[in-house]
């Protein structure tokens, strides 16, 4: 192995260059330093999110780097990594991608998380007043209200201060001798008196107005103007609202499903990393892929996931639920090609672009609804059947891992249609 100073820079004409590696496995930080911009974005998207952010982290353009990103491509590096050991990451951030951010975590289908966001405005703070002061002109002054509200009672303010009455009672802090505070919450009082300080010494009329829009305590209308903002800048970004990404669910009927084959192809400049990798190299849909190398079909595929995750909801702020949604979606997909094409992977190439993935999808999913329908009203006390029984009777049926070739006492989800035959085949075994 040659060391670290011997290793030679990959030629700066030749994309598909990968960088050698150090004792140990790390990423050289030294044939990275002498890409271009360019080159070095390209070669990021080829790494798992640990060596990307190492390299970020150690590169002089880092902050460039994780900005050139699409948010949701950042979202998930962010979310790979974990956020308490990507905080370094999220201080280079812009203020959009650390908005969608936002967007993602502290929302719980049409539910405000309080307690997300003040794990997440500490994690804001600790950038200090430089942070701060980038991002607050991109918060929506709601979100910062609602937040608030759940947090201080506010006294005092502008001509207020003649009633004695609100004036001597028991606060528990000012930060001007104009508006009085008490904290709800006092194991959350160190850091919400941070955000409040820090606004107010970085915009003043910001934090007036806040002051005062927290004393009108109109929470429920602010939860559902926030929730209507965040929805806007989600769809801007490909993810829909919760009813049209629910109806991804709807189900057909297998038997008479017929190929439209009308789909107007959509354009994109760019397309946002996927999650995981398309699933397994030998599925037909991945074969299929491979064959069209059109970026329409990634990001159609790529909202579609975006649309499974938002049906979920709580996989928006979940890594390994991320990756079981993503690993859902290539499942249904992967069944339904191999419902109408066998193992033709021309043809499952030819239905890809010519037929909604949305429409493939809710394919794949209705042929396990038929297994599902046979488990529903089935039961036994023999232990591995009964576990598949229950896997199947699922919301989204699950694959009971029992009958891989491990053996395994678990569950995944459906990846061919030969999972459906082995399940299917279980069952007939036991008169369903």
């Amino acid at each position: 192995m040659k060391s670290e100073e011997e290793l030679e820079l990959p030629k700066k004409n030749d994309d598909t260059a990968i960088l050698k590696l150090v004792k140990g496995g790390r990423a050289s930080s030294l044939p990275f330093a002498g890409l271009t911009f360019e080159e070095k974005a390209r070669h990021l998207k080829r790494l798992g999110a640990k060596e990307r952010m190492d390299l970020i982290l150690g590169d002089a353009d880092g902050e460039r780097l994780v900005r050139g990103m699409e948010s949701q491509e950042f979202f998930w590096m962010v979310k790979d990594v974990g956020e308490t050991d990507a905080l370094e990451l999220v201080q280079l951030a812009s203020p959009e991608q650390t908005l969608f951010l936002l967007d993602m975590e502290l929302w719980s289908k049409w539910s405000f998380s309080q307690d997300k966001a003040v794990e997440w405005f500490g994690y804001l703070l600790e950038g200090g007043d430089e942070k701060l002061r980038e991002l607050l002109p991109s918060l929506d002054f709601e979100l910062l209200q609602l937040f608030l509200n759940r947090e201080v009672i506010v006294g005092g303010g502008i001509g207020d201060l003649s009633n004695d009455e609100e004036r001597l009672a028991d606060w528990d802090h000012t930060f001007d001798d104009t508006f009085m505070i008490s904290f709800k919450n006092p194991k959350h009082s160190q850091l919400v008196g941070r955000l409040i300080e820090s606004i107010r010494r970085i915009d003043n009329q910001l934090y007036v107005a806040l002051m005062e829009g927290v004393k009108s305590d109109v929470d429920l209308e602010l939860e559902d103007t926030c929730y209507r903002f965040r929805s806007g800048r989600l769809a801007d970004l490909g993810f829909p609202p919760l009813d049209e990404a629910l109806s991804i669910y709807a189900r057909v009927k297998p038997s008479s499903f017929t190929l439209d084959g009308d789909k107007s192809h959509l354009s994109t400049s760019s397309v946002a990393a996927l999650p995981v990798a398309v699933g397994s190299e030998n599925a037909l849909l991945q074969r299929a892929l491979a064959l069209i190398d059109a970026d329409d079909i990634y990001l159609e595929l790529n909202y579609l996931i975006n649309s499974a995750l938002v049906a979920d909801g709580t996989a928006l702020a979940d890594t390994e639920s991320m990756r079981i949604i993503a690993n859902r979606v290539y499942g249904y997909l992967n069944i339904a090609l191999e419902t109408i094409c066998g193992d033709d992977v021309k043809k499952a190439a030819e239905v890809l672009t010519g037929e909604y993935l949305k429409r493939l999808f809710q394919l794949g999913y209705s042929v396990l609804l038929d297994l599902k329908s046979r488990a529903e009203n089935f039961s036994t006390e023999d232990y591995a059947a009964n576990k598949l029984l229950n896997g199947l009777k699922h919301k989204r049926p699950r694959f009971y891992r029992g009958l891989d070739a491990d053996t395994a006492d678990g569950y995944r989800e459906f990846h061919s249609m030969a999972d459906v035959e082995r399940v299917d085949a279980f069952l007939r075994g036991l008169g369903v």
